[in-house]
């Protein structure tokens, strides 16, 4: 059996077709594409067409790729980028651009669910987490108060990957994990917060499909695109899921002790777990995953955005930025870095800036700034991970994923500061793929076949052994000052207002 794969995410589209059997990846495909341009600040927008057109050009190459085996594709697993709002009207047309995961302009919304529902402490007693200017909740309000007469036409709201499957199908349908990230689930009970969808306008529930399980599937393709892809019949398409709930699946990491980090742009660790995970201080996400567990997630905004800065501000290609990282001990000796180039979320800072502390004469050099900034972006993610041993989550080991994790000096600086093995996967793939692991998962399920989930992700997710990296406990325990200087710098600047 064959399986399609589709990663719709924020800089671009990713497809590739999964041999079930062997786990061999017999085609792939990419398009990129960008934001809208010319928006105020803090607004970040895609029109969901470029998405579409993209799925359908990477799936067309894929299916040409494999030439006559394409009649054995039996599934398809779409992965999109969370929290994003795709606003539809009665007609189910697009009333306006999506609002992204990585849209800040909802400060105001935020603020004012805060005070409703007793801030953070009393929105994660609430419904498991606080709204978050990412979050889709804030967006869908500050639609209803910015732009009245788009609010007024409101309908449906879906998420990207729920976007993508109703073109894919005709079905509108939320699945636990993506929906748990709206902000608007009760997390522990997996079903939509009255109070919360209210408090935006008591039509709000109406526009939400129900929320069902990720085992399932969405449907059928389209005949009409079962006929223009010259497939001899419609594959099922499972339910998908958010870019991090289909990284997991696409890293194996489908048991307790093992995390995945995601190098990538911004940058994400998660776990699974068998019961909700919810952190009364709000800075760990509660959300859903995609086999009906729980994702305890962080995510940081600022990871390789701050690195490829550096690159680019000295010129530098890859190997250059390698070689500085190299000839640069542990420390940049004094210069530490505050990460929050574009805003962050966690620590919830969305007005934050980044900061270099510590520069002297001696220390203040390209290759001691490229040190700091991406020891500074590792760090961040060790705040999330220092939180997450604070709620029982022990990791054991750190499955690498995303552009950084290339890298193998930063491969190490990820062992020494996470203080716990690091390994990449054979496949670098992770959404895309755990989206076809999902589908053969869900065809083989709705088709009455036993499946052993952890099984399949054994025979079909390979880590690269080659890349391990162990932690060395000298540089570990430097790391651990170094991030309690980080923590404390940003509460202090925090709290006087220099964010």
């Amino acid at each position: 059996m064959l399986t399609i794969g589709i990663d719709s995410g924020t800089q671009g589209t990713k497809c590739l077709i999964l041999d079930t059997e062997t786990g061999g990846i017999l085609a792939t495909a990419a398009r990129s594409y960008g934001f809208i341009e010319d928006l105020p600040p803090g607004h970040m927008e895609q029109d969901p067409r470029v998405w579409i057109n993209a799925v359908d050009d990477t799936i067309r190459e894929c299916i040409a790729q494999v030439g006559g085996r394409k009649d054995e594709v039996a599934g398809i697993g779409v992965s999109g980028q969370q929290h994003g709002l795709v606003a539809l009207n009665k007609e189910t047309e697009v009333i306006r651009p999506a609002k992204l995961w990585c849209d800040t302009s909802t400060g105001k919304q935020c603020e004012q669910f805060s005070q409703e529902f007793g801030g953070t402490e009393g929105m994660v007693k609430l419904a498991g987490n606080p709204i978050l200017p990412g979050y889709t909740a804030p967006k869908i309000l500050w639609m209803k108060q910015n732009e009245p007469s788009n609010f007024a036409a409101l309908y449906w709201v879906l998420l990207p990957h729920d976007y993508i499957n109703f073109w894919l199908t005709g079905v509108k349908r939320m699945e636990y994990g993506d929906a748990s990230g709206t902000g608007l689930m009760d997390v522990r009970k997996r079903v939509w917060c009255d109070p919360l969808c209210d408090f935006i306008d008591p039509r709000v529930q109406g526009f939400l499909p129900k929320a069902e399980s990720s085992r399932g599937v969405t449907g059928l393709l389209r005949e009409k695109l079962r006929k223009q892809w010259g497939l001899k019949s419609s594959p099922t398409v499972s339910a998908g899921g958010g870019d991090n709930m289909m990284g997991a699946l696409g890293t194996g990491n489908i048991q307790e002790g093992m995390v995945t980090a995601s190098l990538g742009t911004s940058g994400t660790l998660y776990s699974r777990a068998k019961e909700p995970v919810v952190d009364k201080e709000g800075d760990v996400a509660a959300f859903c995953d995609s086999t009906d567990g729980w994702l305890p997630l962080i995510c940081t905004m600022n990871v390789t955005v701050a690195t490829e800065q550096v690159r680019h501000l000295f010129g530098w290609d890859h190997a250059a930025l390698d070689e500085a990282l190299a000839n640069t001990p542990a420390g940049a000796e004094g210069v530490l870095f505050l990460p929050y180039l574009n805003g962050e979320r966690t620590p919830n800072l969305p007005h934050g800036c980044g900061v270099l502390h510590g520069l002297t004469t001696r220390n203040m050099t390209p290759a001691h700034i490229a040190r700091a900034v991406t020891e500074g972006v590792t760090m961040g993610l060790a705040y999330g991970l220092k939180r997450f041993r604070g709620l029982g989550v022990t990791p054991k080991e750190i499955r690498l994923t995303g552009g950084g994790s290339n890298s193998p000096l930063w491969r190490q600086i990820c062992a020494n500061v996470f203080g716990v093995p690091t390994v990449c996967l054979k496949s670098a793939e992770g959404a895309a793929l755990g989206a076809a692991v999902q589908a053969c998962w869900a065809n083989d399920l709705v088709n009455g076949r036993s499946v052993n989930l952890g099984q399949l992700t054994e025979r079909l997710v390979k880590v690269d052994e080659k890349t391990r990296a162990e932690p060395e406990e000298e540089t570990t325990e430097l790391y651990q000052a170094l991030l309690g200087r980080q923590t404390d710098l940003t509460r202090k600047l925090h709290a006087v207002g220099y964010e």
